[in-house]
């Protein structure tokens, strides 16, 4: 029998491709002095470090809470001014109170025609009425300013209801004008559109 030789091909050595940027450099000609140390070397700042500043001044947050706080109330308690006033002033029983003072004939002879509720500055306008309209529980006692084209007053209404269910009572009902001029309405309606008695 013949042994089959199989023939290989020669192998090739290793070859290491190479490029233009990647050839041997010759050593530099001049070389730098070698220098030596004496002992380990020690590590340096890299930044200067930051001289100490003083605090900044300790400041109290009480006195700023404390105006926050008395202005949020003032506030409050103005609107809530405001709203009782607007409520007294479209009650029924300052209608009936200015239809009144419209059709005197005494109110018209000191103050003049025309006569209204005076306005204020602080109210935008509107008349600031005092007191109370308090109509379910039976007492009434206001006060406001009212002006004509003669001159200007103060206006003085209370009424009360004795009993649940009865009529209204005027207990007063004046005009004290600028000049001291004192003038007495007898009302014999009531504020709410029924018969009362005047006193």
């Amino acid at each position: 029998m013949f042994r089959r030789l199989i023939s290989r091909p020669p192998t090739r050595p290793n070859l290491v491709r190479t490029f233009a940027n990647r050839l041997p450099r010759p050593p530099p000609k001049d070389l730098p002095p070698p220098e030596t140390f004496s002992s380990t070397s020690r590590p340096r700042q890299y930044y200067s470090r930051p001289q100490p500043r003083d605090l900044p001044p300790y400041r109290r947050a009480w006195p700023g809470l404390l105006v926050v706080c008395i202005g949020g109330v003032g506030v409050w308690a103005a609107f809530l001014a405001y709203a009782a006033n607007q409520e007294r002033l479209s009650s029924s029983a300052m209608r009936r109170v200015l239809s009144e003072l419209r059709e005197s004939e005494d109110v018209r002879a000191v103050l003049g025609d025309a006569v209204r509720p005076e306005p204020t500055w602080y109210l935008n306008g509107s008349p600031w009425v005092s007191g109370s309209v308090k109509m379910l529980q039976g007492n009434i006692d206001i006060s406001f300013r009212v002006k004509g084209h003669k001159g200007a007053g103060t206006v003085y209404f209370t009424s009360i209801r004795r009993e649940r269910g009865g009529p209204f009572t005027t207990l007063r009902f004046k005009v004290i004008a600028d000049d001291g001029t004192v003038i007495l309405i007898p009302c014999e309606i009531s504020p709410t559109g029924d018969e009362a008695h005047a006193s």
